[in-house]
């Protein structure tokens, strides 16, 4: 195990001093899944949600949140992202959303593509809410990284 990086010698909270580290090619996919009931699939499908098209709202909110990770995590790094993809897969009663995020930094972006598929969930969610307060965001995860020390993880 890997010693806790964010803790100073007193166990305060620090960030992490990433300065001397060489920039690398960095991935990360994630994905997470809505569940909505499959009436509320049909009218997404039909393009007849009360909101609008949600798909896309939510693709430009999980895009957005990805570039303002270190603004709502603490102790992340400011990124700046190559590249943010937002996808979404309608299965019979649930939405599955997947982002992937690169950049070439001295850090993941691990916690970028978790954002992004966080967000996009939520606004499915508030997109829907006037349908159905029994929504589920479930299963958000890390499904690969590549680039860095640590080196590749797959799911």
């Amino acid at each position: 195990m890997n010693k806790i990086s964010h803790l100073d010698k007193d166990g305060s909270i620090r960030m992490v001093d990433v300065g001397e580290k060489n920039p690398t090619k960095r991935l990360a996919t994630a994905e997470g899944y809505v569940i909505v009931g499959s009436d509320i699939i049909n009218l997404i499908k039909d393009g007849r949600a009360p909101k609008g098209n949600v798909l896309e709202t939510a693709r430009l909110a999980g895009i957005m949140a990805a570039k303002r990770t270190s603004e709502l995590i603490p102790l992340c790094h400011m990124l700046n992202l190559d590249h943010v993809q937002v996808d979404f897969e309608l299965e019979s009663d649930r939405i599955r959303v997947e982002s992937s995020v690169a950049t070439r930094s001295v850090t993941g972006v691990e916690m970028e593509a978790l954002t992004a598929v966080s967000v996009a969930a939520l606004t499915i969610y508030d997109m829907l809410k006037a349908l159905s307060h029994g929504i589920e965001i479930k299963s958000i995860r890390l499904l690969t990284k590549s680039g860095g020390k640590s080196g590749d993880y797959k799911a």
